[in-house]
């Protein structure tokens, strides 16, 4: 097993080694007290640990569901945990005190357990004779996986032990593998191809199985192919998006990147998910031939289900047999041992030992999937030629299978709609799968109704830019968009958006006109905004952007860089080729998502490089979060640790309002703290007017930056100046006797326990046992029992906590002589539980201590309740409830 970003050094682990490990853990889950037949969700980010908890689970006779990613919607998230609730009637979730802060932080619903907590108690080790005693048999039901449809719709499809078992024995018929051979596989567990197609298949077999991380391989191709040489791979997997990507790495890899790379040991590659296509069939199998591959027939495509569990129908003589027939797909074969399949009314149907029977707790779902006489419906059109192999011909289900992932149309679209993007017709977004001639994978194409003129290019780019970050966020794909004039866009009779038939007018060319117009905007729009690279980090940054084919070939220095469509995984790539290109160490992922244009990336780049000594730069106390939308920018003062890192939660949720964060002085090499609350108001005042030189204006602290941005918005008032929204998150107006309580060692925690390195209950108990020691020794302490992974994301090193500290300190002592005098227009006040040192609850926070902001406000003050404690009230688990009120506070002042 390799674990993510580190393919040097594998773990080794035994089936026998597993099967001790499994069973320590179905011991502690025993203890933890659950019971035969209980449903477990296992929910882990790596193959070893999902893996081991599987077992675990089958081991306590328990029914492992293995849980699919997490979309990043919020709506959808919490739908999901609501629908998992009630479909696997409050199934116990095991997952990670990691997973638990970050994937489950909106969960009100399920039963959630981190592995780490339970108990393992000591019993004797049990005998192989005591393990089959207590597991089930192998008529009942071995695991639930879940099918497409993670925002609510999801079934859990029921496998039973022998349908598992009858699925490897046909699949090791059709492909069969000796003891000494070798599968690699690099898909979640979560994905009925990675369990039952390669690891039950290779434990059935008896054979070595290799587990890698799927981003390491996706970001990789080259890698996928080195693993197989170097442990002589026999069988394995890659939808066609991976040989699309193999192909056209190959097609430019140099003599001296493969060598070494020796493929006379694969025999099945295995392709299923999409449709393949021929050319890239053709292709990619000239590639691995060259490479040692022994026959020209090592892809395998193949049909699947999870229902069939994964592939039951296989073509063996790809792409040879697909070339004489001079199709564009290949054809998937014929059937394995236990499955067989006719097509009736143009839809495919099967039947068999390794079919499903049912979907849990779904009687409705199950009926609707079967025929009278007992077969599945599988929702693909398809023919079957006289020699029994199947050809797809398209899907009656409305799926979007994208990178080997299913997606529902109508979730994309309403994902759209909700996100309120100017410039895109209300209720006139349409969603589907779409390959043009020139790809080599389907992707997600968007056709919507504009809402603005021909000639403004200006809102396409911006109603473009929304769509991407809309469907980016929720998918991790990059959509094609096509802006419709009004009145195009067909609908059925009964006034409905009909996808089919949009879709068949962007296949017979009706949209030619509109494409080429569109084409032609954004073209025009580009040459006027793009600014070519001036330094020579410029040009190498924009190399490394074209090198990975991010963003576009006549991409400007100062794109925003989110706005080019880029995922997760193109975000690892670049940090790992920029680290290569710029002999940099770590470059950390906050800092790519912080500087989000080239020219800015660049900088901070040099700055990594230590050319901050031949380059210097002045200080700017804002940094822009999200530069887009034509809506009042939202200005944020950070909290009292002088960082603005605790907004960028909130960025997503505001895709059409620019967004700017204040930082403090102090944070960066050769800048020095501020001394004085004059000092600070002035200089935010001054950048604030040089980002926004009229108002009307609209800002918000968080905590300590509600008192600086009370201030800030006096001087504009005294100026001049509209303050149209003015917001304080939880703080009251008197605060002076609060920040003569703390002193350096309660601000270095409270750092800690905002960057979420510590809990808040360990940071309470350092605050005492750190106070004694010097502060350099206080830092070290702190950083040795703190989250490493979380220290690296945000290049947390002990000088960088030290001054970070300091910066702090510099700010609580300003605060100490800090009086309210004067007053504002208005303010709206978010509040939440207050720290235990200020009051004892809400109600008695806002009577006794925010009420007295009413001293401070000529005409009114509103108060908004959110969710969370003061360090907590617009973190993960938090912010998705806060941005709604947010919104509805900004709205009611006419924003």
């Amino acid at each position: 097993m390799y674990i993510l970003n580190n393919t040097n050094h594998p773990e080794r682990l035994s089936y026998r080694e597993l099967r001790d490990e499994a069973t320590v853990n179905a011991n502690a889950l025993k203890h933890h007290g659950v019971c035969a037949g209980q449903i477990t969700l296992v929910h882990f980010q790596s193959h070893r640990e999902n893996m081991i908890w599987f077992w675990a689970s089958i081991l306590a006779s328990c029914v492992p569901a293995l849980s699919t990613p997490l979309v990043n919607n919020h709506e959808g998230r919490l739908s999901h945990f609501s629908h998992l609730h009630k479909m696997l009637l409050d199934p116990l979730v095991i997952t990670s005190k990691e997973l638990l802060r970050t994937d489950f932080a909106q969960n009100t619903v399920l039963r959630c357990v981190a592995a780490e907590t339970l108990e393992t108690p000591t019993p004797p080790k049990p005998s192989i004779e005591q393990l089959t005693q207590e597991s089930t048999s192998l008529h009942d039901v071995a695991a639930l996986m879940l099918t497409s449809g993670s925002t609510g719709s999801a079934k859990a499809v029921c496998l039973k032990h022998e349908q598992i078992l009858a699925a490897c024995r046909g699949k090791l018929s059709h492909m069969p593998l000796a003891p000494k051979d070798t599968v690699l596989n690099w898909i979640g567990l979560d994905h009925v191809g990675s369990l039952t197609e390669l690891h039950l298949t290779a434990m059935v077999a008896g054979c070595d199985q290799i587990q890698v991380a799927t981003a390491d391989i996706i970001t990789d191709p080259l890698l996928f192919l080195r693993l197989l040489s170097k442990h002589k791979v026999a069988r394995t997997f890659a939808p066609n998006f991976m040989l699309a990507k193999l192909q056209q790495t190959l097609d430019s890899a140099a003599a001296s990147d493969t060598s070494g790379i020796d493929l006379s040991h694969l025999r099945y590659l295995i392709s299923g998910g999409e449709p393949n296509g021929v050319e890239t069939c053709v292709q990619i199998s000239t590639h691995l031939q060259k490479l040692g591959a022994p026959t020209p027939n090592i892809i395998t495509p193949g049909f699947g289900m999870t229902e069939t569990c994964a592939g039951s129908i296989y073509s063996r003589d790809c792409p040879n047999v697909d070339v004489a027939s001079r199709t564009e797909f290949t054809a998937l074969g014929t059937c394995i041992p236990g499955i067989d399949m006719r097509v009736s009314e143009g839809g495919l149907e099967v039947r068999g030992p390794i079919v499903f029977q049912r979907y849990f707790n779904n009687p409705e779902a199950t009926k609707a999937a079967f025929t009278d006489d007992g077969w599945f419906r599988t929702g693909d059109t398809a023919t079957i030629d006289a020699s029994s192999v199947l050809r797809l011909v398209g899907r009656s289900k409305d799926l979007l299978i994208v990178n080997g992932v299913k997606y529902l149309p109508h979730e994309l679209e309403m994902a759209i709609e909700q996100a309120e993007i100017a410039g895109v017709a209300l209720s006139c977004v349409v969603c589907f799968a779409y390959r043009p001639a020139d790809a080599t994978t389907e992707h997600i194409q968007i056709v919507y109704e504009r809402a603005y003129d021909t000639q403004d290019i200006e809102a396409r780019m911006r109603a473009l830019q929304g769509i991407i970050r809309t469907v980016a966020s929720f998918t991790g794909a990059q959509p094609r968009v096509l802006p419709l004039s009004p009145g195009i866009l067909e609908r059925s009779t009964l006034g409905k958006l009909s996808r089919a038939k949009v879709r068949a007018s962007l296949l017979k060319g009706d949209y030619r006109g509109e494409i080429d117009i569109n084409t032609e905007a954004l073209q025009m729009y580009r040459e006027q905004h793009a600014r070519q690279p001036d330094s020579i980090t410029e040009k190498r940054l924009i190399k490394v952007f074209r090198d990975l084919e991010l963003g576009s070939l006549d991409m400007g220095i100062d794109t925003p860089i989110l706005d080019t469509g880029v995922t997760s995984v193109d975000l690892i790539r670049l940090k790992r080729v920029a680290q290569d290109t710029f002999d940099i160490k770590d470059i950390p992922l906050i800092t790519i998502m912080t500087y989000t244009t080239i020219r800015t990336l660049a900088t901070a780049i040099e700055v990594l490089q230590g050319s901050q000594a031949q380059r210097t730069t002045s200080y700017d106390p804002i940094i822009t979060l999200q530069p887009n939308g034509d809506k009042t920018p939202l200005f944020l003062v950070h909290p009292g640790i002088g960082e603005m890192l605790v907004f960028l939660g909130l960025v997503q949720y505001f895709p059409d309002r620019p967004i700017h964060a204040m930082r403090a002085r102090g944070l960066n090499e050769g800048e020095q703290p501020f001394t004085s609350q004059d000092e600070i108001v002035t200089e935010y005042h001054r950048a604030l007017k040089a980002k926004q030189s009229q108002g009307p204006y609209a800002l918000a602290g968080y905590s300590y930056g509600s008192m600086l941005a009370f201030e800030i918005a006096k001087l504009l008032e005294k100026n001049g100046d509209i303050v149209q929204f003015l917001g304080s998150f939880n703080l009251p107006p008197h605060i002076k006797t609060r920040m003569r309580t703390l002193d350096w060692t309660a601000g270095m925690v409270h750092i800690a326990h905002f960057c979420s390195i510590i809990t808040e209950q360990r940071s309470e108990e350092l605050m005492l046992e750190l106070r004694p020691l010097p502060h350099e020794q206080q830092v070290a302490l702190l950083l040795a029992e703190s989250n490493p992974k979380r220290c690296a994301e945000l290049a947390l090193t002990q000088a960088g906590l030290h001054n970070w500290t300091d910066v702090s300190w510099s700010l609580q002592r300003i605060g100490w002589d800090y009086e309210p005098s004067s007053d504002v227009s208005h303010m709206d006040i978010f509040y939440c539980q207050p720290l235990k040192t200020v009051a004892k609850n809400r109600v008695e926070y806002r009577k006794n201590h925010l009420n007295r902001w009413v001293n401070f406000i000529r005409n009114d003050l509103k108060f908004w309740e959110v969710d969370g404690e003061h360090y907590t009230m617009i973190g993960p688990e938090h912010v998705p409830k806060f941005q709604q009120t947010l919104k509805m506070a900004l709205a009611a002042r006419g924003l």
